[in-house]
Parts: structure tokens; sequence; C-alpha cells
């Protein structure tokens, strides 16, 4: 199988410094991020580590759904996916991803809104990047349209 690469460089200490964020292997995007912007409310145009696990998992889960329906005898023609990634407190020290939850709508043909949930809850504990965030508490939130 294929590996990717991405690349960030810093400068400056964790407060007071910046950096930016390279998708090395496919050159599509360069992306500013800050931890005061990180853990504020807004981020101001600036991404962080947690956008990004957002971005990578919703469409990891997007894939693995769609796979998932269609062993299942299901037609996916549309699946709408968003997640939010919670960065916290670590109660041993620093900080932790304290949840993620993921949010699918679905257009599937040939599938009960029962069907889907399952598919979905499938969908996020067998996904790639699901298994690589075992240490977070995951939710699976599903609306078949």
């Amino acid at each position: 199988m294929s590996t990717r690469t991405a690349r960030t460089a810093w400068n400056g200490g964790l407060e007071d410094g910046s950096g930016q964020v390279e998708l090395t292997s496919s050159g599509v995007a360069t992306f500013d991020v800050s931890f005061p912007r990180r853990a504020a409310d807004d981020a101001q145009g600036v991404t962080s580590p947690e956008e990004l696990i957002a971005a990578a998992h919703t469409s990891c889960f997007a894939m693995q759904l769609s796979a998932t329906i269609a062993a299942a005898g299901g037609t996916p023609i549309a699946l709408e996916v968003s997640e939010d990634v919670t960065l916290g407190p670590d109660p041993a020290g620093g900080f932790r991803l304290t949840g993620a939850v993921l949010k699918v709508r679905g257009e599937v043909e040939n599938f009960t809104p029962e069907k889907f949930e399952e598919a979905a809850r499938d969908a996020g504990k067998n996904c790639p990047i699901s298994k690589a965030l075992t240490g977070v508490d995951i939710t699976v939130e599903a609306t078949l349209d």
C-alpha cells in the first residue's frame, strides 16, 4: 500500500511560536498552525492537529462506510460526514484528545435506518483512522435521509 508524507516547520516556543503544515505527498496545501489558535474557540484562519485529524477521520470513515453499506446489500448514493474533535487537559499532565463525535447523514438505496446506524457504528470502529485513535472516545451519530 501507499505511504503519505506531511511536514511541519515550527519557529519559536509553544506560546509565541507558529508554524506551517505542508501536505507534502500531494502538494495541495500548506496550512498555518499556532498553539494559541489551537487552544482558542476561534481558530482565526489557522488550522490545528485536531482539525487535520477530523479531516482525515471523516474521509476515512466515509470510504469505510461506503464499503460497509455495499457489503450489506445497500447502494450508497451520498454520505455527508462531519466530526468534532476536542482537545482538553490530560489528568496525567499536558493535553489529550478528549473525544470525537462523527456525524453522518446518508442517502442509501435498499437500506433501513437501523441498518444504516449499524453500518455507521461498524465503520466507526473499523476505518483505519478510527483504529489509530483507539485512545479517544469516538461517538457516531447516523441519520438516513
